[in-house]
């Protein structure tokens, strides 16, 4: 399993079109674990490009601040899914909790 996670300055990016770089991470999933982690920049953002990029880079699930309706349409159009209204914290503190059952999120952070 791989999670990605937009980030900025180490934490969550609230809007993951607008992000430095993605914090790609493995997961074990049988010991709900980060077995590794890497930053990836992505491409330039324009609408569509970045749920077909991270599906080439092996993403099933992306942890956004903030995701348009069209955006997380083409993440489960490649079979991603999507978990929306993350606080700004560190990828591998959100990871843990998403695995664990226990990330709270709030409101999409993201009008469109």
């Amino acid at each position: 399993m791989k999670i990605a996670i937009p980030t900025a300055n180490g934490k969550l990016c609230m809007h993951f079109g607008h992000c430095e770089v993605f914090t790609m991470l493995d997961i074990d999933p049988e010991n709900k674990t980060v077995t590794s982690s890497q930053e990836l920049v992505p491409p330039p953002h324009e609408p569509g490009v970045l749920p077909a990029w991270l599906a080439e880079q092996g993403a099933n699930a992306i942890i956004a601040g903030g995701m348009g309706s069209r955006a997380q349409t083409l993440f489960e159009e490649q079979n991603i899914k999507t978990v929306v209204g993350a606080p700004a914290l560190d990828p591998h503190e959100l990871a843990h909790s998403y695995l664990a059952g226990t990330l709270t999120t709030g409101i999409n952070a993201c009008d469109h």
